[in-house]
């Protein structure tokens, strides 16, 4: 099966971000695929490079890179959700992209599920 994955919330002021993720590590550890994880709402914070969690407590970002890297995930940050919070190109961590909500639409039109985490 593959699945859609949007979030709505902050990495680090909901649990939305830590459920998604552990939902998305579980489901291709039992051979499903991820299409695309959206992040739309405060979910954009997931993407930005400029977090610095103290060095006892996960890096949700990074964390969210490397799964991307590892298992060929398209991290995609809505474009006017981030701008309205100040993140641009520039300041976006390793392996997510900006654009549009045409790629949410996209996602649930081409995953078998799309799943939503948070408000």
């Amino acid at each position: 099966m593959e699945f859609g994955i949007l979030i709505n919330e902050g990495p680090y002021t909901h649990q939305a971000s830590d459920t998604a993720y552990n939902f998305a590590a579980a489901a291709i550890g039992k051979g499903h695929k991820i299409h695309r994880v959206f992040f739309y709402h405060d979910g954009v914070n997931n993407g930005t490079r400029l977090a610095e969690p103290p060095q006892d407590d996960r890096h949700i970002p990074k964390r969210w890179s490397e799964f991307a890297k590892n298992h060929n995930i398209d991290l995609v940050i809505c474009v006017a959700a981030a701008l309205r919070r100040g993140i641009k190109d520039e300041n976006l961590a390793e392996g997510f992209r900006i654009s549009g909500l045409g790629q949410l639409v996209e996602s649930g039109i081409q995953a078998d599920r799309l799943l939503v985490f948070g408000d």
